[in-house]
């Protein structure tokens, strides 16, 4: 009789509870199947999800298993695995492992076979968070400091250019990930100085934390920098370790997030500028393409309404969102409402009307903003974590919740983008003053997600210049994330102050 032939295969398995498990064996005819999980071969109900090309590898079609779930759940470790590959096969890639990266460091598959594997096209990051082992070689906050082209004021504050903090984390096998801090004067909790201090606490945390998953790293991250009080920290060093981790596996973060779509829209901002200065500008961005105006406003209820007019002149068909940065009265608010609708001009979103504390008067102005004028109101300042989004829905205070990674870090972000949309509310992406790292980032998950109503990410425009290298393409208002892996953005670090 013939010695049977060994042979190495990789195939799906459906398995109990509807989780998806990857599976690899040496295989007799007999189609013995060993489980892998965290490294050991036995039984788990933890499996990781890798889709990978089956040129090579001829299978039956696997039809997914339906589950419902909120963008939370791909960076939660508690909720179930789920690839959002059916509908995303209009934007496939070929992914080919960095060339700077050695093959990733995931405990639920060994190094060679790692090596070995086509490098994956999808991946649950339920999973991942639970398998992939962080082993981090350096890390280091430096100051990123950028001049903006020309002042930026709002109602709460004035900037003439940006003063963050950029992350950027090694791993042991190579893979580089970048992330950012803003400090906005009045708005973040965190200066500079403080912003550098924390960061390189933060650092030495991760390099001193080897072996552990990412899931654990992130969770203890959150503890070491909690609340609102160190949020923009806490993000740029989320933004960098998942960076990391997206670039060890090949795949891009707006794949990783949902996989709906790799490009965005954004609007652009006009600052609290003359009326004649809001009109030049207003008039450069329609001829870049811009549809979408914000206006800042919130100092001069009257100054306000001649720039609106002044705009409306020269870009007559725009769609205006108004931010008033906290800078109105629950009356001035309303005031300007009708001002706006007695010129016929109806915004399209009228963003933190009111003081952040100040709930009863955003309550008020939501309902009368959308019961006589059709205008729906946003919280910005108002939400600076769960605890302010479930007052928000509980109270019925705004329509719009805006999602800003430096007000409540990448995690902190996603619990709140599930409750808004289980809660029926609109959902809106913004930023700070912000380069393409971090705007990369918030970029691709609004991209992956595919949830935002409102998409204001266009802060890096208003920069004297760029320091970010490679990243996505900007075509005017439209952003397109082509990069193979991770947000794709990154600094000459030597370069950095």
């Amino acid at each position: 009789m013939p010695k049977k032939k060994k042979q190495n295969n990789i195939i799906f398995s459906l398995l109990e509870k509807n989780s998806i498990s990857f599976l690899t064996h040496q295989q007799q005819t007999t189609g013995t199947k060993n489980r892998i999980n965290n490294g050991k071969l036995g039984q788990s109900t933890h499996h990781l999800l890798l889709l990978l090309p089956t040129s090579h590898f001829p299978l039956p079609p696997i039809t997914p298993p339906q589950i419902s779930m909120g963008p939370s759940a791909l960076f939660s470790s508690q909720s179930p695995p789920l690839c959002f590959s059916s509908s995303i096969s209009k934007f496939t890639t070929n992914y080919l492992p960095p060339p700077q990266c050695k093959p990733p460091t995931v405990a639920a598959v060994s190094a060679s076979m790692a090596a070995a594997s086509p490098p994956p096209t999808c991946l649950g990051f339920k999973n991942l968070m639970e398998t992939f082992a962080v082993d981090v070689q350096r890390a280091e906050g430096r100051p990123l400091n950028v001049a903006l082209k020309s002042a930026f004021t709002i109602a709460s504050s004035r900037i003439e250019g940006v003063e963050n903090v950029a992350i950027r984390i090694e791993l042991s096998n190579g893979c580089v990930g970048w992330g950012e801090s803003p400090v906005l004067p009045h708005v973040t909790a965190e200066d500079q100085t403080t912003a550098l201090a924390k960061a390189a606490d933060a650092c030495l945390f991760l390099k001193n934390s080897s072996g552990k998953t990412l899931g654990l790293l992130l969770n203890q991250i959150n503890a070491l920098l909690p609340g609102h009080s160190f949020a923009s920290v806490r993000a740029g060093i989320e933004m960098a370790l998942i960076d990391a981790v997206a670039n060890s596996i090949g795949i891009p973060l707006w794949r990783l997030a949902g996989g709906v779509s790799n490009e965005i829209t954004t609007d652009i901002t006009i600052p609290i500028v003359s009326p004649n200065e809001a009109a030049e500008l207003a008039s450069k961005y329609r001829a870049q393409g811009f549809e979408t105006l914000k206006l800042k406003v919130g100092k001069n209820l009257n100054v306000d309404i001649q720039v609106l007019q002044a705009i409306r002149n020269v870009h007559p068909h725009c769609s205006f969102i108004l931010d008033a940065n906290e800078g109105y009265s629950s009356d001035e608010a309303i005031q300007v409402l009708q001002k706006l609708h007695e010129m016929e001009v109806t915004p399209i979103l009228f963003e933190q009307p009111v003081h952040r504390d100040d709930w009863k008067g955003l309550g008020h102005v939501s309902k009368v903003a959308k019961n006589k004028y059709g205008v729906s109101v946003a919280a910005d300042e108002s939400c600076r974590s769960l605890e302010d989004a479930k007052k928000i829905v509980n109270e019925n205070l705004a329509h719009v919740i805006n999602i800003k990674l430096a007000k409540m870090g990448v995690l902190g972000s996603l619990e709140i983008i599930d409750l808004a949309r289980s809660s029926g509310l609109d959902l809106m992406i913004g930023g700070m003053v912000e380069t393409r790292l971090a705007m990369g980032f918030a970029g691709h998950l609004a991209a992956g997600l595919g949830c935002f109503k409102f998409i204001d990410l266009d802060t890096p425009i208003l920069l004297a210049e760029d320091p970010v290298l490679e990243g996505y393409e900007v075509s005017g208002p439209v952003y397109k994330f082509t990069n193979a892996r991770g947000h794709g953005g990154f600094l000459h670090w030597d370069n950095i102050a």
